[in-house]
């Protein structure tokens, strides 16, 4: 129902979360595994997936500001929540979207509302600083919905109410802005909410649009180097998709949110981005 949000393990095992609070495992070819409903839901349901680097789920717990780490059996490790405070204040969070870790293991949390920031904790959940906040010049955002760390530990955030994506060199002691591409549209090249953005370590990036119903590829600059998807029910078609993840074949998997269904797209076909694409359900 309107699933949000997705990861994947290293035995290609996909967790999905969807508007009704579960959270779903499902195997590559998408049969059922198992799944568990998150503790507390009336407020509103979370949107961010992760695999911690110590082996665990970490859960965006939107409207509840809180991150929550689960084993991948869906045991809540309640001891490694970070947040749970509604506030301004450091590690209290306004709507979280989504949490990636460096090589260090520190953690990046982002989040939209009246907050618009990143914040940054140890591998242990302490604070360590934050930046950002509700605007359009570089280093402010409108929804920082989509977290991406490279192997240089530059954090790349989709920046989804201003249609781009901003890059930060987080290695330091505190974060440097590096650029900024994008802009609002639906032209090839332009961005309409970008939800998400994964990088496949060979010079490409990936941006799911919720907007233009599509993914798009760029290379590291911000070129666009093609796109596929449109509006509609099909196969190959997407209806305002939220999230994707890469599996060890190489194939993306797309949360196809509207349309209450995961497409896999082959490799070979992401590289001929072509409009339109034939997937597999």
């Amino acid at each position: 129902m309107k699933p949000r949000a997705i990861t994947i393990d290293e035995q290609d095992r996909l967790y999905i979360v969807d508007k009704t609070a579960r959270v779903q495992v499902f195997d590559r070819e998408g049969n059922f595994l198992r799944g568990w409903r998150m503790p507390e839901f009336i407020q509103g349901k979370p949107c961010g997936l992760s695999i911690s680097q110590d082996g665990h789920l970490m859960v965006c717990d939107t409207h509840y500001f809180r991150l929550l780490f689960y084993t991948l059996e869906g045991e809540l490790i309640e001891e490694r929540t970070i947040g749970g405070v509604n506030g301004r204040g450091p590690g209290e969070f306004g709507f979280l979207t989504d949490a990636v870790q460096d090589s260090l293991g520190n953690i990046y949390i982002s989040e939209y509302g009246d907050y618009d920031r990143i914040q940054k904790f140890t591998p242990s959940g302490d604070y360590v600083y934050e930046w950002g906040e509700h605007g359009e010049g570089p280093g402010q955002f409108q929804r920082p919905q989509g977290l991406a760390m490279d192997e240089n530990d530059h954090l790349w955030v989709a920046d989804a109410s201003n249609g781009r994506i901003q890059i930060f060199d987080v290695s330091g002691n505190e974060p440097k802005f590096i650029r900024t591409w994008g802009k609002m549209g639906s032209e090839v090249g332009e961005l309409s909410y970008p939800y998400e953005i994964i990088l496949d370590g060979e010079g490409h990036v990936y941006v799911c649009e919720f907007g233009n119903h599509r993914i798009q590829k760029f290379d590291l600059d911000g070129k666009s180097l093609g796109t596929w998807g449109s509006a509609g029910k099909e196969p190959g078609q997407l209806h305002q998709p939220w999230a994707m993840c890469w599996d060890s074949e190489r194939e993306l998997h797309i949360v196809d949110t509207y349309n209450n269904r995961i497409q896999r797209f082959p490799s070979s076909q992401l590289d001929n981005s072509t409009l339109p694409v034939t997937a597999k359900k």
